[in-house]
């Protein structure tokens, strides 16, 4: 009996220990701690991505070229939005009505409970018109971020621009991290540099009740990540150099690349006709792009890198008597007659006795025979098979110039050009049946010959350096302390030896002096500019006009190729720019003595000379 009257007072205490512990519970909960009732209050936890500050783009003299704007995106919880109101959003967006429904289709068909962009690029003057509606559009948020912005209108090719990542590239593993909405560069710099720019995006964690209204950070923010702004930029480019050169190429087509020598940097890069880079920094920038894509003088096309099939015309005399000095079949005073019946020369000249004087000429015969020593040394008895071998090896050689291949510029859709081929004329001919009378057009930068602007200007820098060049490159250096980057650096030696270069510069130097490079000329400033003159035939049209020089001749600062479509001889056109360009760039200003050039380029009165 004893041990059942015990066992009933345990029983007893037990329950009155359960309820001593749930009453203190109760009343910690109740009273105490109010977690619960915020819990009670709130529906959700939103997750609102915090978008870095994407890197800033400097030019050479620490000139801001690329911003930071603040633009905010109209984000959607389909969930959470149910069936809003969709005329009066509509109307509060001033939006087709169809629109926002495909809006609303959109974002339920990517995620039901994530949210997504359902309108893009909001200015402040648009948020202060719809923020406070926003509270009768439950599901519905304004996310801050930033876009691009330009003080300036120059350097779109080479600038590039950013805009929303596309599916097909999200499901691209080398884009892993981003996510839809997500903001990524798309050419130029702002996609060759992405990594370095794009920064790396923080997350917040807010506390929401069933009202929509936000009741603070989730756990004191102890889930939050920090956004890190991207590394800022600092590029070659010299913007008042660049924004002159767009003065004088505006309303021509074609380029204008200038670098300097010692460094491979790129000091300007005008791709014309161009156009504002803030043309795509708003909520019009797909209308902006599709007009600009379908721009009968193709507009987008960026000239410097990618027009890669024009022939370099007169240009590439040079390199073909660098070529023949080094091959030893000719030296500088070796001489030939000016014959006509070889090729036509444009314009009369005495015969030239030495190759300074051809150079200065531009005479076809001469670089003819030059071209012809080269190619048929008498390696092969057979005259097919001694063409074929003399070609192989002469393009072996070109090649080190930077022709036929790609210069590694920090620029992404680069093209290597074209430089004739035994394999190529294989193809076209047949094995055997072609010969030097077949390629002889080579010989004045005409045929089965394509260089870029770019490998042009990449050209006379080797020259102006006397047989290198370092990779021209657009980005000096990554981060407020960073250093030129390491590939930027490194010399890259062209095949043919620095003692052979005097007679081809003084050749360069007679042409602006007193041949038909004048218009290049800075003889009034006492520097000495090395320069030649080309046309570049066309055989849908009016001929191309080149132009390429460095100054000045003795420890050149800048080499520039000047390339204007359908302009005919390069000293009417190419060649005032180009000069005009160094003088800019070498005293940071143009004189009054010259500026009659300036007006002669600007009234583009060349463009109907025939």
């Amino acid at each position: 009996m004893n041990y059942l009257e015990n066992r009933k007072y345990v029983i007893q205490a037990i329950f009155v220990v359960v309820g001593i512990v749930f009453a203190l519970r109760l009343f910690y909960i109740q009273v105490v701690d109010s977690s619960y009732k915020q819990a009670a209050e709130t529906n959700a936890i939103k997750t609102v991505i915090q978008y870095p500050f994407r890197g800033l783009i400097y030019d050479r003299n620490g000139k801001l070229l690329v911003e930071n704007t603040p633009v905010y995106d109209l984000m959607v919880v389909p969930k959470e939005a149910r069936e809003p109101d969709t005329l009066r959003l509509a109307k509060l967006l001033g939006l087709p009505f169809e629109d926002v429904r495909e809006r609303l289709k959109k974002a339920r068909s990517y995620s039901p409970v994530k949210p997504s962009i359902f309108y893009q690029k909001l200015t402040t003057q648009d948020i202060a018109h719809i923020q406070d509606n926003l509270i009768d559009f439950p599901g519905f948020y304004i996310n801050a971020r930033t876009a691009r912005g330009y003080s300036h209108s120059s350097l779109s090719h080479a600038l590039g621009y950013i805009a929303e990542i596309s599916p097909k590239q999200l499901e691209d593993t080398a884009y892993a991290g981003y996510r839809p909405g997500d903001y990524i560069g798309k050419s130029g710099i702002e996609l060759e540099y992405e990594k370095y720019l794009m920064g790396q995006r923080g997350v917040k964690h807010i506390m929401v009740n069933v009202r929509g209204i936000e009741k603070g950070p989730f756990k004191d923010g102890a889930y939050d990540t920090l956004s890190v702004a991207g590394k800022n930029l600092y590029s070659t480019i010299d913007l008042e150099l660049q924004k002159y050169g767009e003065y004088l190429m505006n309303g021509a087509k074609g380029s204008v690349v200038a670098i300097e020598p010692s460094t491979g940097e790129v000091l300007a890069y005008i791709s014309a006709p161009f156009y504002d880079p803030n043309l795509f920094t708003g909520k019009d920038y797909g209308k902006n792009y599709m007009q600009l894509l379908t721009d009968p003088n193709k507009t987008m096309f960026n000239r410097p890198i990618m027009a890669s099939s024009n022939p370099p015309g007169s240009i590439f005399k040079l390199a073909h008597a660098l070529i023949a000095l080094q091959e030893g079949v000719v030296t500088p005073n070796t001489g030939y007659p000016c014959n006509q019946a070889l090729v036509t020369c444009s314009h009369a000249h005495p015969a030239p006795t030495d190759m300074t004087i051809a150079i200065k000429t531009s005479c076809n015969p001469y670089f003819y025979q030059l071209f012809r020593a080269s190619i048929n040394q008498g390696k092969s008895s057979n005259p097919f098979k001694d063409t074929a071998i003399g070609l192989a090896e002469w393009r072996k050689q070109i090649t080190t110039f930077g022709f036929g291949t790609t210069l590694g510029i920090d620029l992404p859709n680069e093209k290597q050009g074209i430089v004739a081929s035994p394999a190529m004329y294989n193809k076209i001919y047949g094995e055997n049946r072609w010969k030097f009378s077949t390629i002889y057009s080579l010989s004045i930068g005409q045929g089965e010959l394509g260089v870029t602007p770019l490998q042009m200007a990449n050209f006379m820098a080797i020259i102006a350096n006397r047989g290198y060049y370092i990779k021209p490159h657009i980005v000096r250096a990554v981060g407020e302390k960073g250093k030129p980057l390491r590939e930027y650096q490194k010399r890259n030696y062209a095949s043919v030896e620095s003692k052979h270069y005097a007679p081809v510069v003084d050749g360069m130097a007679a042409v602006v002096s007193s041949g038909t490079g004048r218009n290049a000329s800075l003889a009034h400033l006492g520097i000495e500019v090395c320069g030649k003159t080309g046309t570049a035939e066309n055989p849908q049209g009016k001929d191309h006009a080149v132009f390429v020089a460095f100054a000045p001749k003795e420890n050149p600062k800048i080499a520039i190729a000047v390339y204007v479509e359908n302009a005919g001889f390069g000293a009417q056109s190419a060649a005032p720019i180009a000069g005009l360009m160094m003088e800019k760039y070498l005293t940071d200003s143009v004189s009054t003595k010259v500026k009659w050039k300036e007006k002669w380029v600007l009234s583009r009165q060349y463009l109907n000379i025939d």
